[in-house]
């Protein structure tokens, strides 16, 4: 690695590339953690674009509700798809190496769409409180327009926000060792390779993990509070269960997503060995967006037939008048993505 790396002050060394260790002290069990990962990519492109392209083709789910979720799933595919393949690389190879730039670029898209994620899920837990607790305004204060609107703002604020952190944080001059105990480039670990003080690197982590985990997180508690208050003064069985059946899948992800989140970052690693906070990584960047498509499409009773009509009428495409009720039919098929 020397012809990699130039000289810094006080006689330590200039870091441009990265070595990132991964797993790599699980060299004899490569094959099945290759084979594990590739299925869990898969399954999470597999299930997020099923996801889409059922909403995209199913003019009834055209409503709020699925184009926060159609969003989510990009979201996700993105986030998977920064990760997972370099990580892969890393798992065959024994460790994986990047340059400083690419670290930067790969924190930046995970810490952005991970923002976007975070925001997109508060958007739809909002739209949940107002189809339930207030219905009768519901159709006035969520239309298709401020759906996308507010889509549209969870892109940009996700993006431009962590755009600011990472311009910051490229600036730091890293010196040193540069071998990364981890699977993916994440803050922490850059910060400790810096030479330069990284207060302001660390206050604006601060500030944006207020803005954009803890306070969509608070809203989210307070919505689905009302929520249940709400469903809890239903008078009729069936019809809590059909309110609280609306709302399920979304705080299932919520959970998931969220425990996971705090789990990585906020409960205190002290103690645990590199492996267990890997894992823990991994369950949060591999685990969550791999699950979160089979959760909606097994809880949602609205996909799962949109997805069951979808195949039947595929499989009745070849005939002649079939063909062009499909050709009728996608060409009447607004855009539902922002």
């Amino acid at each position: 690695l020397g012809p990699n790396r130039s000289l810094c002050i006080n006689n330590q060394t200039l870091v441009v590339e990265l070595v990132l260790l991964g797993f790599g002290n699980l060299q004899q069990l490569k094959h099945l953690v290759f084979v594990l990962f590739l299925i869990a990519y898969i399954t999470t492109l597999t299930g997020n674009v099923i996801v889409i392209g059922v909403i995209i083709s199913s003019p009834r789910l055209h409503n709020p509700m699925y184009i926060f979720l159609c969003n989510l799933s990009l979201c996700e595919i993105l986030f998977t798809t920064n990760i997972v393949p370099n990580m892969l690389s890393a798992v065959w190879g024994g460790v994986g190496t990047m340059t400083v730039y690419g670290c930067f670029a790969q924190f930046y898209i995970y810490t952005a769409t991970g923002s976007v994620e975070c925001l997109l899920l508060t958007t739809m837990a909002f739209d949940r409180y107002l189809a339930i607790c207030n219905p009768l305004r519901y159709s006035s204060m969520m239309d298709l327009r401020i759906c996308k609107y507010l889509a549209l703002c969870a892109w940009l604020s996700g993006f431009l926000i962590m755009s600011v952190i990472t311009v910051t944080a490229s600036h730091l001059e890293l010196c040193g060792s540069n071998i990364i105990d981890h699977i993916f480039c994440d803050l922490a670990p850059i910060l400790k390779m810096s030479s330069t003080d990284t207060f302001l690197v660390e206050t604006e982590v601060f500030v944006v993990a207020i803005a954009l985990s803890l306070l969509p997180f608070t809203f989210i508690v307070g919505t689905y509070t009302s929520i249940f208050r709400t469903i809890v003064r239903i008078s009729s069985a069936s019809g809590r269960h059909k309110a609280f059946s609306t709302c399920s899948s979304h705080l299932i992800v919520v959970c998931m997503y969220y425990g996971t989140l705090i789990t990585v970052y906020m409960v205190p690693s002290k103690g645990h060995n590199f492996n267990i906070n890997k894992i823990l990584s991994l369950l949060y960047t591999v685990g969550t967006p791999c699950f979160n498509p089979i959760v909606y499409s097994l809880r949602n009773k609205e996909i799962k037939v949109a997805l069951w009509k979808h195949i039947s009428n595929r499989i009745s495409f070849h005939t002649p008048f079939n063909q062009q009720k499909y050709i009728k039919h996608y060409s009447h098929c607004s855009t539902i993505f922002i």
